[in-house]
């Protein structure tokens, strides 16, 4: 039996839109396999938070769940007597025998026309119409990386069966893909509809987009910020080396061109790393020594510019 999605997140059932897609990216960036190497206990953990996401990022599954009609992995949950109420309605319904159209038909020669004689030659045939089948409409949740990259999904239909998807690369989130002629089957011979599939983009522990550019923060140590050096980044396609300037402040913002989004007919956007500047984790005798030092000395040159 699958736990409780709101649970899993913990959060309680009167918890925001919001408030869940936030608590999904703290746990998200908690227990991201990318930030835990070889940690199988946080990977499994940040699919179990990932599936509850799926449940309940989505305003419409959450309220389908919040009644009863699908449960914590999204299966259906068939309605009770459903079956046996139709049969009984049908038995007992004295309107249910379709010859009554063809009754209907001969009330006037007008309507028998439309309803059958030019159809098949005779009363009470069905008109020979040829329709294009109704569109199927699906949604598609995507690890952010997946809608970047590009990926090859599946979606189960209603009568079992599954049906592939290409995501193309760049792909948004609430983009519509059309799978054409993979909707329900067309009348009289009429072509199929097509399957409509919405793309959902779960969000990302640490890059963020806007527009074709990807926005994310990176720390460095206290000695790249004031001595230069080569920091490692992520970014959609793989890790790359940057170079971090002299000097450089917390705040400052950095370009990696063409590290981006994929545009649709060529090239990519670009990444901007936002630097943070962090200081070692445990104190440092020395570090704090060397800084009141500096301090000292920087004071006083200070005093002798302001006393002249």
């Amino acid at each position: 039996m699958s736990r409780d999605p709101y649970e899993i997140l913990g959060v309680k059932k009167e918890t925001s839109q919001e408030d869940i897609q936030k608590a999904y990216r703290r746990l998200a960036k908690k227990l991201h396999p990318d930030l835990n190497p070889g940690n199988k206990k946080a990977e499994e953990q940040f699919k179990e938070v990932t599936s509850a996401y799926d449940l309940l990022g989505d305003a419409e599954k959450r309220a389908r769940f919040d009644r009863g009609e699908i449960d914590a992995s999204g299966a259906e949950r068939p309605p009770q007597g459903f079956y046996r109420d139709y049969a009984e309605r049908r038995a007992s319904n004295p309107y249910a025998s379709d010859e009554g159209y063809a009754d209907f038909a001969g009330v006037d020669d007008d309507f028998a026309e439309l309803f059958g004689r030019g159809a098949r030659g005779g009363r009470g045939g069905r008109a020979n119409l040829r329709m294009r089948g109704a569109d199927a409409h699906y949604r598609l949740a995507l690890d952010f990386l997946d809608a970047i990259n590009g990926a090859k999904r599946q979606v189960t239909l209603p009568d079992g069966s599954a049906i592939e998807v290409t995501i193309p690369p760049g792909s948004r989130d609430g983009q519509v893909l059309r799978l054409r002629g993979k909707g329900g089957p067309g009348i009289g011979g009429g072509p199929p509809g097509d399957a409509l599939v919405e793309i959902e983009v779960r969000p990302h522990p640490i890059f963020t987009r806007e527009g074709d550019d990807i926005h994310l923060e990176v720390p460095i140590s206290l000695a790249d910020a004031v001595l230069g050096g080569k920091v490692t980044v992520p970014t959609p396609s793989g890790e790359v080396s940057m170079t971090v300037p002299k000097w450089a402040n917390s705040g400052t913002v950095l370009r990696l061109k063409g590290r981006g989004v994929p545009r649709p007919k060529h090239g990519r956007g670009d990444e901007y790393v936002k630097l943070k500047l962090m200081l070692p984790e445990k104190p440092d005798p020395e570090l704090e020594q060397l800084i009141r030092q500096w301090h000292s000395a920087h004071a006083h040159g200070q005093r002798r510019a302001t006393e002249s």
